[in-house]
């Protein structure tokens, strides 16, 4: 492992999978293929499939499951927990026993643009393009392209490129 890499033993890397440096990755699972820029952290229980390509600066939490052939832009962000709280109703501070991971799945040859923010109990349909910069607070459909805050739905894609691979 380099200097400028951060990677536990219990991360199962693919075959072929490509990492820039300064990376933290934890309990996480990356498929063949895939290439993860430079200041990408990916956490425990996050899975990240085939030939996908993860930009600098994102933040992959747990609970986030993307599969094959997606594209996730610079400086993306996912979140697991819908109301946040540092401590308890005591005052104490929380601990995974307190708090329940909430799920996202990014479908298949999808693409999410940088800046993007993708809340939680959320999926992204197979290829479907989510604009930069963009707050995706409920499903996106397949081959759609959406963006804004909330993201809508501003067209369909008629052609999609299926890749065979």
């Amino acid at each position: 492992m380099s200097a400028h890499h951060c990677i536990s033993p219990d991360v199962k890397l693919g075959k072929d999978v490509r990492l820039s440096k300064f990376i933290n990755l934890y309990g996480c699972e990356i498929g063949d293929e895939t290439k993860i820029g430079a200041f990408v952290e990916i956490q425990k229980n996050a899975k990240v499939g085939n030939r996908c390509k993860i930009s600098s600066h994102t933040f992959i939490c747990e609970g986030v499951t993307i599969e094959d052939n997606v594209f996730i832009g610079h400086g993306v962000t996912f979140i697991n927990d819908s109301y946040p709280r540092a401590t308890t109703a005591t005052g104490n501070l929380q601990t995974e026993m307190d708090w329940k991971v909430e799920r996202t799945v990014i479908k298949k040859g999808a693409s999410i643009g940088s800046g993007a923010t993708i809340l939680s109990r959320v999926a992204v349909g197979e290829h479907a393009i989510v604009g930069a910069g963009s707050v995706v607070t409920k499903d996106v459909p397949a081959n759609s392209v959406v963006a804004g805050n909330p993201a809508k739905v501003l067209r369909y894609i008629e052609q999609v490129l299926e890749i065979t691979k």
